[in-house]
């Protein structure tokens, strides 16, 4: 077994300056990509460089190179395939929330139904179901007589009350 002062056989700068050429023309060729070819070139001599010990039992550089590149090669397809499969997958997943709110939004809109809520506490109930309907629920105001069983004119004043409300607990929560 060589020791650590002993040069490797065949030298990494040797195999790399004999072979990068051909190298990069049978993955151009493989590929039909001129940059794909240069980086999986570069990658296959990394992987060399990574394993020092294949460099002590190498007789064909060739075929160790070419079968070194074809095996990044495959590796890089598997993981385009991963990838594409996972693309998919989170195309799916944006369909299917499509026209729901992200948890952002749905916390917002808790936040602002929380302040609504501390706006209208103290206010008469009738008044505080008006504004709900109105407002949140967009309902117009002879919906929300017939749902309350009261007059529209009543509607209008519960509305009115609720607005003069809000004002006044605005007015008392700034400082």
């Amino acid at each position: 077994m060589p020791t650590a002062d002993t040069p490797s056989p065949y030298p990494l700068e040797q195999l790399y300056s004999e072979h990068h050429g051909w190298l990069f023309g049978w993955l151009r060729r493989k590929l039909r990509c001129p940059h794909s070819a240069a980086d999986l070139t570069q990658d296959t001599f990394v992987r060399i460089l990574a394993s020092r010990d294949a460099l002590l039992n190498m007789r064909e550089p060739r075929a160790f190179l070419s079968t070194t590149a074809r095996r990044l090669l495959i590796d890089r397809v598997r993981r385009q395939q991963i990838e594409q499969a996972y693309l998919q997958e989170l195309a799916l997943a944006a369909e299917a929330l499509e026209g729901h709110q992200s948890p952002e939004q749905i916390h917002i809109t808790l936040q602002a139904l929380e302040q609504i809520a501390f706006l209208l506490e103290g206010l008469h109930s009738k008044a505080r179901e008006a504004f709900v309907c109105y407002y949140l629920d967009e309902l117009s105001q002879p919906q929300i007589a017939e749902r309350l069983a009261i007059s529209t004119r009543m509607v209008r004043k519960y509305l009115a009350q609720a607005l003069v409300h809000c004002h006044r607990s605005l007015d008392y929560a700034e400082p």
